[in-house]
């Protein structure tokens, strides 16, 4: 005689599994926050600049992108993770998050809130300058500017020793439906140890720029620009990806397309990112 196969659990035995799962994560976070108690008191003293790591921040975010599996969306982890680091940093060292609402005032909100949940203090203001001079005040705020456009050059407050830099850029993992899709970019002042190098941000001045060179160095590096107040010139932010070409290749394509390169200055530097095709497959 044949045995009958196992009844299915129960929803009841179901919801005691999903309860016990909660009473863990939520122990595991008490533990985690024993630790960062533990660390505030080894460092004695609070270290001048942001507390985060954005070097150690960006490889935390590739593993977790690596091993992640199942139902829950990667978004919905991302942002979870997000939440944790930041929160857990607002308690080591109290910052604010200064955003440029130029742009769009919801989506700006939308990256804020996603990235650094609601415990960090949100402070909005009508243009990036402002929320950059704002960092720069500060002890250890971030700002978070548009990424891909701007109506001023604030990046030219970064080009200075001792001013804040260029950290990071959100989303770090990028997809077409992403719930908090602007692209921005986080400026802060943070160790030197603590920055990650695979691209570079750099402040470039020119004369003799046109929509033609634009479109020649469109493949080699992502450009923002807005003129500047000698004829024919602009200033330029350009991200360079390091282990494909670099500052001086760039240089080489403005003077081979007609321009001249009246300046440059290193402000920052991120990650390179993570972009998830509709496919779902990670790239």
């Amino acid at each position: 005689m044949s045995q009958r196969p196992p009844a299915p659990p129960s929803l009841q035995e179901l919801r005691k599994e999903i309860d016990a799962i909660d009473e863990q994560m939520h122990g595991l976070l008490m533990q985690r926050g024993d630790i960062i108690d533990r660390l505030i008191q080894a460092k004695q003293t609070q270290e001048v600049g942001s507390a985060f790591r954005p070097a150690r921040e960006a490889d935390m975010m590739r593993r977790i992108v690596e091993r992640h599996r199942g139902i829950l969306p990667l978004d919905t982890v991302e942002s979870i993770w997000r939440v944790i680091i930041s929160t857990f940093t607002y308690v080591q060292a109290p910052f604010s998050v200064h955003t440029d609402i130029s742009v769009s005032e919801p989506a700006m909100r939308d990256s804020a809130r996603f990235h650094f949940g609601f415990t960090v203090p949100y402070v909005a203001h009508f243009n990036a300058q402002a929320a950059v001079e704002a960092v720069a005040k500060s002890r250890g705020d971030l700002a978070l500017v548009s990424a891909t456009s701007s109506r001023t050059p604030w990046w030219l407050a970064l080009e200075t020793d001792g001013a804040p830099k260029i950290i990071a850029r959100m989303p770090f993992v990028e997809r077409a439906d992403h719930p908090a899709a602007l692209p921005v970019f986080v400026v802060s002042r943070v160790a030197d140890s603590a920055m990650v190098t695979e691209i570079e941000t750099w402040s470039v001045r020119v004369s003799g720029w046109n929509a033609e060179i634009a479109r020649a160095l469109s493949p080699l590096a992502e450009i923002v620009a807005v003129p500047d107040t000698a004829f024919d010139g602009a200033a330029l932010l350009i991200s360079v990806t390091v282990a494909a070409t670099s500052l001086d290749k760039i240089k080489a394509a403005l003077i081979a397309a007609g321009a001249s390169v009246r300046s440059t200055a290193l402000v920052g530097s991120h990650a390179t990112r993570y972009t998830v095709p509709p496919t779902g497959a990670k790239s």
